[in-house]
């Protein structure tokens, strides 16, 4: 049984052989229909939705875009999934490992393909595989070793990192786990502390400060993301710089990134779903990651902590926002 993109794709090949052939052809192929689904709002998830809807409205197919958002709201991300899919796909876009795997879960078997946006690691999520042969996406993983050398940029004579992440985050947990690894090996003394919700955020900052780290570090953490406001008043108190895992939170305060340029993340999944809507099938495009990293730096945030950037070290990145709080973001 044809799916429905397969129906479509098969109906436009059709009326273009027709008109070739001169036959008076009326009809005309229904657009894609293509569904983004992401877990919550914050900037960077927004920034990859907005990425994606652009670069499909451009691109030479006829889609017809719906978004959605479960707004922190589990019980309500598997709903939206079941309605989207009952109210009729042709391709899904999950935004972020939580979305993806219960996007897995609900359309297993429906032939429509899945399409992650900001999945750390698609192996450790059970998105790769024999059973995920309609699933593919782009990863936003962030090498460990560019997570440290990220500090010692700035930091050369740190002397122990503290890394902060939100524990049902598997993305999260992923990257901060292959950091640590990497510490192991090179020797570099570090601390963690996990959070299950925001609501433990403050004390998590606090804990570590209190373990005389000189750096802070969260990845790809959505529920951290959501609340930059919180995590850097505390940790700018002290003095204590906050690494990030994307550009979007270093925008909202943190200090400094080699991370996700979701921009680029947001078009790479674009340029899937046209592959896909143009014929090509999920399991013949491996997921992809990112094919380039963004180096954001935050100059309010230095001068807030009281760090002082050479101009060589400035030189490698990107400021994203300036001294008076001028923000880039976007541009």
């Amino acid at each position: 049984m044809l799916n429905n993109r397969k129906m479509r794709t098969l109906s436009a090949l059709l009326l273009g052989a027709a008109l070739l052939a001169g036959s008076a052809v009326t009809a005309v192929a229904a657009p894609l229909r293509v569904a983004i689904v992401q877990p919550l709002t914050h900037t960077s998830l927004n920034q990859i939705r907005d990425t994606i809807v652009a670069e499909l409205e451009a691109s030479d197919v006829e889609f017809e875009i719906v978004t959605r958002n479960a707004e922190g709201d589990s019980a309500a991300l598997s709903t939206i999934l079941e309605n989207v899919k009952m109210d009729g796909v042709d391709i899904l876009v999950p935004i972020a490992t939580s979305t993806a795997q219960s996007a897995k879960m609900v359309y297993d078997e429906t032939g429509i393909p899945v399409v992650f946006a900001a999945v750390s690691d698609p192996v450790a999520a059970g998105l790769t595989g024999d059973d995920c042969g309609f699933i593919t996406g782009v990863s936003n993983n962030i090498p460990a070793a560019e997570i440290v050398n990220l500090i010692s940029d700035f930091q050369p004579d740190y002397q122990k990192i503290g890394f902060l992440y939100t524990s049902s985050e598997t993305n999260s947990v992923s990257t901060i786990n292959s950091a640590k690894a990497f510490c192991d090996e090179n020797k570099i003394a570090y601390e963690e502390v996990s959070i299950a919700n925001l609501s433990e955020l403050q004390t998590a900052v606090e804990t570590l400060i209190s373990k005389d780290v000189d750096a802070l570090y969260t990845g790809n953490d959505n529920s951290i993301a959501s609340a930059m406001s919180t995590y850097i008043d505390v940790a700018y108190e002290f003095g204590i710089p906050v690494y990030c895992g994307a550009d979007s939170m270093v925008a909202d305060g943190g200090f400094a990134t080699i991370g996700v340029d979701y921009v680029q993340l947001g078009k790479q999944v674009a340029d899937i779903v046209v592959r896909l809507a143009n014929g090509e099938e999920p399991e013949d495009i491996p997921y992809e990651t990112l094919a380039d990293y963004a180096r954001f730096v935050n100059l309010q945030a230095a001068d807030r902590i009281g760090m002082e950037i050479s101009d060589e070290i400035l030189s490698s990145y990107n400021v994203l926002v300036e001294a008076d709080g001028t923000s880039h973001f976007g541009e």
